[in-house]
């Protein structure tokens, strides 16, 4: 089948793209770049990424022949035959997808059956195998990476990065069709940054209910609790010099239970990067090495320095010292001591009233 040949993308970029050393004689894809093959083989602990990417696979398959027959089956409940029988031919000949579950418990059954469909796997047939991580099932898995069985393997690595969330989110907004603002995407992985279904949940939300763009107004009348919850969130705004934004935000935050002694440990790492950075000409991966830091976090402290002079880094730096010891204890008032390093950083250093 030629549709077998390309791969079924949603439209994002590598999020979660495998990273995986040890050379396999089969493709290694990322979950948005799942395509047909007799095998597919999905491993990785990412619980959201494995289903996006098995429902993008059926669908893409479904829509190449709506008589498709979907099967499935669990590894660590099986008995022997049900793979054959269900890869048998069938009297129309229609084609079959079979998904199975939780082979990293496979039973001894199933790991036989399956290593045995390797060697012939059936004509118009897609297996799909879930192995979430772990060594049972071991021997099967490099048979498939072997290459034996003609299959594919897609990679659902944990995300750890925001800008792997990003991604993530970004590509459901344009697999519907939906286009959603840079600040918007930020705010809302912001909100979900612990929990990658929640993430997923929030965005077929906004997706389902809120029409037009999605912008950061919208994600914050969803979602206004979690977004301005989170310290970062109100160290960015202050550090963009928007002042009366970043109040509100910590006063909320505030209100919603924040924990002062972390809010400033926010606003503290992000200065504290900038001042690493200021100094620092060139870029590309060895300057960031040399400062310990990723390229990324380069590339944006230097998008936070715009406004910002050395003598204003140093004052942001002292009030931040003076900041953190009055939360913990060295002034009556932590909320005024917060409020106080909001107008600093807000101000760029520059001295304020």
């Amino acid at each position: 089948m030629a549709a077998r040949t390309g791969a079924v993308r949603s439209g994002a970029s590598r999020a979660g793209a495998p990273t995986r050393a040890k050379a396999a004689a089969i493709p290694q894809l990322a979950w948005n770049e799942v395509r047909p093959a007799p095998v597919v083989l999905i491993t990785g602990p990412e619980t959201v990424l494995a289903e996006r990417a098995s429902g993008m696979l059926r669908d893409f398959l479904r829509s190449e022949d709506p008589a498709l027959e979907v099967s499935d089956l669990e590894a660590d409940d099986y008995r022997r035959g049900e793979l054959l029988t269900l890869a048998s031919p069938s009297l129309f000949g229609e084609p079959r997808l079979i998904r199975v579950g939780a082979v990293e418990r496979a039973s001894d059954d199933f790991l036989i059956d399956a290593l045995e469909y390797l060697e012939q796997t059936a004509e118009s047939t897609t297996l799909v195998l879930r192995h979430a991580g772990g060594q049972r099932g071991k021997k099967l898995l490099d048979a498939i990476r072997a290459g034996v069985g003609g299959g594919v393997e897609i990679v659902c690595a944990e995300l750890k990065k925001d800008v792997e969330k990003q991604d993530f989110a970004a590509a459901e907004f344009r697999a519907a069709g939906r286009s959603i603002h840079p600040r918007a995407l930020r705010a809302l992985v912001a909100a979900f940054a612990d929990d990658l279904a929640e993430l997923s949940a929030a965005s077929r939300q906004l997706i389902a209910d809120a029409p037009g763009e999605i912008t950061e107004a919208v994600v914050a009348r969803y979602y206004g609790g979690r977004v301005e919850t989170n310290a970062f969130a109100v160290a960015d705004a202050a550090i963009a010099g928007r002042h009366g934004e970043a109040l509100i935000a910590l006063r909320h935050a505030l209100e919603s239970g924040a924990d002062p002694v972390p809010m400033v440990a926010a606003f503290a790492m992000k200065v504290r990067t900038m001042a690493k950075v200021s100094g620092v000409r060139g870029g590309g991966p060895q300057v960031a090495s040399s400062l310990g830091l990723a390229p990324w976090q380069v590339d944006r402290a230097r998008r936070d320095l715009a406004g910002w002079t050395d003598e204003g880094l140093q004052r942001a730096i002292e009030s931040l010292a003076a900041t953190d010891a009055a939360v913990k204890g060295a002034e009556r008032d932590p909320v005024f001591a917060l409020e106080r390093l909001v107008a600093v950083i807000a101000a760029r250093g520059r001295t304020v009233s």
